[in-house]
């Protein structure tokens, strides 16, 4: 009996000791599928796990009048392999974050200034629409379309933390129109004509 006790604790304490607290990004080598590669333990210090790139408004003078803060992995080592992160959101009056989605993670919005129309669709083409205010938290399922526009006449601050450190983003506008898939498939494929195309391809840089 004796023995059992003894080893279940040997088990117990053999578990604890190799337990990885964190796994700061190492960007001196490859990023693969599963993020960074961990930096050594003895190199890490307390900046890693300390981002102060939140407190300043984004640059939003832009076509969509928009700028996003990001603190993921690549801009925030300490991040690294915890399946959380931040950026933060600022919107000039007019301004538009386009339908877009994230593949690698869920979304939480939470608005600190003004006022922002936002909405997504699920998988059966349901709307999912509110004008959020001050102080209002949405939600928006990983992989699934969504935008926020400024709903008001100042500008608009939100931030918005993710299931993931790298959560991805993919712009539909700019899948469309930002590339040089041929101008004929986007037309086959979005049931826009040619001259509506051009433009498109114009304004967003696409060629072909």
């Amino acid at each position: 009996m004796i023995r059992l006790f003894f080893l279940f604790f040997f088990l117990i304490f053999s578990c604890e000791a190799s337990v990885q607290d964190f796994c700061v990004a190492d960007f001196t080598a490859p990023e693969g599928p599963a993020g960074y590669s961990c930096k050594n333990p003895a190199n890490v210090t307390v900046d890693d796990f300390v981002f102060s790139g939140l407190g300043k408004a984004g640059n939003t003078t832009n076509l969509i009048k928009a700028a996003v803060t990001p603190a993921f992995a690549a801009q925030f080592p300490g991040l690294n392999g915890l399946g959380i992160s931040i950026a933060r959101l600022d919107l000039a009056p007019g301004g538009v974050v386009p339908m877009h989605t994230h593949p690698g993670a869920t979304e939480l919005l939470v608005v600190v200034q003004g006022s922002i129309a936002t909405a997504f669709i699920s998988s059966a083409n349901t709307v999912y629409l509110k004008t959020l205010k001050k102080g209002d938290i949405m939600v928006y399922p990983q992989g699934l379309l969504h935008f926020q526009i400024n709903a008001g006449g100042i500008p608009a601050i939100a931030f918005v933390s993710f299931s993931s450190p790298n959560p991805g983003l993919q712009i539909t506008d700019f899948a469309f129109f930002a590339n040089n898939l041929p101008s004929i498939l986007v037309e086959k494929t979005t049931f826009l004509d040619a001259a509506q195309v051009k433009k498109l391809k114009a304004v967003l840089g696409g060629t072909g």
